[in-house]
């Protein structure tokens, strides 16, 4: 945590922190490079090379494209290579990756849905973040640091990176889970609670009695006014100003407005005293029901991926082997420390609000770094005297050791965490069921089968491994039993032997190609139709003995062809006669690929081109 390390001077060169928002440095360094003839595109090169080398290769690893930025970073930093040596600068440019995030994520939360999340964001932020700062301000006290420097400490490893924690829920799929929507929530707050956690460490310099409750007061003032003023021009001028652009506007003047609407608002929060990545945000949710959003979505969308790169770059270089190596044992004591007690804490906290171990578990591993707030935390604290700057700099170098063990602790995670377990609580598992037809697979396909069949009164045996499903089609009076339909025991507890005919609509292609062959060799006179996920798996399918198998998505996209013909300007008959004949070519194709025995490697011939076809 904080250094005992004796050499002024150079803690003085690693002691430079970092300020969110401030593009003062990348400034001077634009203008010197002006000064001196223009960019140096070598180190352009460099920096991109890297990235494109690096972060396909960690994906490969299975590692992730965050860590393959921060080693990307690292390689090509003051600490590696030393191609470059000001990475401060590279993050306070690249921080607006963070900006455009936070307004893409604001876009996708509309003022109702973010109403609805009132409760987690205010309940859960507030209990992660305050429960958090309780236990790790003990960290500095016990080490034997004032209370002012050991709670600013604290409070700043509480503040997660909202960049590390984003791109991991963006790459997993869990960003619009409802537990990816309670993290969001968690991140929320944490922006809002750098606001008054800036004012505390205001409060807590030597000398902070000088300033005023009027002065306090007035900061407040001030916020609040930006945010309103904020509210006030997305509710009456940002809509009426891009329908104006899209009606004069150029390509281009469209890509600078929504630029310019995206760092208006957090230049503008910023000067209120708030973080820019709330006013990013906010005026994404004021966008969020525009007409406009989907194409301020595409225009945003480039910048925010390449400068959130350059920000985990930025970081990677900012990580000073000097540092680590001078004052080891403290970081190798502190890290961990801080990362132990805030995963026990957000743990304990997901547990007591009843989220599940599997859930709970895996928040507190993504959200146990510290991150890029408290940098801001920091530099505020050290300008006030709370912090020395031998301090800061140590505890710098903690924050992004943590945010590059994060991906390494998910892989960990991932590996060896237990798996989510399944509630069977009102699931009943396959007795002797007598239904006239087997449905095996109750999902979103097997539920569209079987309404004709219920319509025309013939009864059902449905049987499903997914519990959670099982649980929501009892809600809406469906009666589906656990069972795994890859199991002979399972099919003749489900009527199988009884059932006039069995259909495999499981969401597996290999389950439902082991259901064929079971069902073939057990009950040999019984029909079974298959669900097929694409041509090689519906050839399988005819291999095993399917008696009838149909591509998942066949249908629906000769329909979707039709209603193009038509839309084109074609007659609906005329349409018709069309798909009439691809159905007929496709059919006669398939029947010659069974005849030929193709099982891979399939073609779709298209005039005289070939190209390769798994619909």
């Amino acid at each position: 945590m904080l250094a005992a390390s004796r050499d002024n001077r150079t803690t003085q060169e690693q002691g430079t922190y970092f300020v969110a928002g401030e593009v003062t440095e990348a400034a001077h360094a634009a203008e010197s490079a002006v000064a001196h003839g223009g960019m140096n595109l070598t180190a352009v090169v460099v920096l991109l090379a890297a990235a494109v080398i690096a972060v396909p290769l960690f994906r490969r690893l299975g590692l992730g494209s965050i860590l393959g930025y921060l080693a990307a970073g690292l390689l090509v930093g003051p600490s590696v290579l030393a191609i470059f040596d000001d990475p401060q600068s590279i993050i306070h440019v690249a921080e607006l990756g963070v900006v455009l995030f936070l307004f893409i994520i604001g876009l996708e939360m509309q003022p109702s849905r973010l109403w609805s999340m009132r409760g987690e964001i205010f309940g859960l932020g507030l209990l992660q973040v305050g429960g958090a700062i309780a236990v790790l301000v003990w960290v500095g006290v016990i080490l034997g640091y004032p209370w002012a420097a050991s709670f600013v400490a604290g409070a700043g490893f509480v503040m997660t990176s909202t960049a590390v924690v984003m791109q991991m829920l963006d790459e997993r799929g869990e960003m619009s889970q409802p537990k990816g929507r309670r993290i969001v929530s968690i991140l929320l707050f944490e922006d809002l609670a750098i606001v008054p956690l800036l004012a505390l460490v205001a409060f807590l310099a030597p000398g902070a009695e000088e300033a005023t409750m009027s002065d306090r007061l007035t900061g407040i003032a001030i916020g609040l006014a930006s945010i309103a003023v904020l509210v006030l021009a997305g509710r009456y001028l940002l809509d009426p100003m891009f329908r104006l652009l899209a009606r004069f506007g150029a390509r281009e003047v469209m890509t600078a407005a929504a630029l310019l609407v995206v760092l208006g608002a957090a230049v503008l929060l910023q000067e209120g005293g708030l973080s820019m990545a709330m006013g990013a945000f906010l005026a994404g949710v004021l966008l969020s029901e525009s007409s406009f959003r989907h194409q301020l979505e595409a225009e945003i969308e480039p910048f925010r991926g390449l400068l959130l790169g350059l920000f985990f770059m930025g970081v990677g270089m900012a990580l000073d082997l000097k540092v680590i190596a001078e004052n080891w044992v403290v970081i190798a004591i502190s890290v961990p420390t801080y990362m132990i007690l805030k995963t026990l804490v957000i743990y304990i906290v997901g547990r007591l609000l009843k989220a599940s171990r599997s859930e709970a578990l895996e928040r507190a591993v993504m959200m146990a770094q510290g991150g890029e707030f408290a940098f801001v935390l920091y530099a505020s604290a050290t300008q006030f005297g709370i912090l020395t700057p031998i301090w800061n700099a140590n505890l710098t170098a903690i924050i992004i050791c943590s945010m590059v063990l994060t991906p390494f602790m998910m892989i960990l995670h991932d590996r060896f965490a237990p798996k989510a377990i399944q509630q069977f609580d009102g699931v009943e598992e396959v007795r002797e069921l007598h239904g006239s037809v087997l449905l095996i697979g109750f999902g979103r396909f097997g539920q569209i089968v079987s309404q004709p069949l219920l319509d025309r009164g013939y009864s059902l045996s449905l049987i499903d491994t997914d519990a959670e499903m099982i649980h929501d089609a009892g809600n809406f009076g469906f009666k589906v039993f656990y069972g795994d339909g890859t199991r002979p025991d399972i099919l003749h507890a489900a009527g199988a032997g009884n059932a006039r005919l069995i259909i495999a609509a499981a969401n597996d292609p290999k389950a439902v190609t082991r259901i064929v062959e079971l069902v073939k060799e057990e009950y040999p006179l019984t029909p079974i139709l298959a669900r097929a996920f694409d041509r090689e798996h519906s050839l399988k399918l005819v291999e095993a003995g399917a008696d009838y198998q149909i591509r998942e998505t066949v249908e629906s996209a000769f329909s979707m062809g039709r209603e193009a013909l038509i839309r084109l300007g074609d007659d609906p008959d005329d349409a018709d006669e069309v798909m009439e004949r691809f159905r007929a070519r496709d059919a006669e194709r398939f029947s010659l690929e069974v005849a030929e025995g193709i099982s891979a490697g399939v073609s779709l011939i298209i005039g005289n081109k070939t190209k390769p076809e798994r619909g």
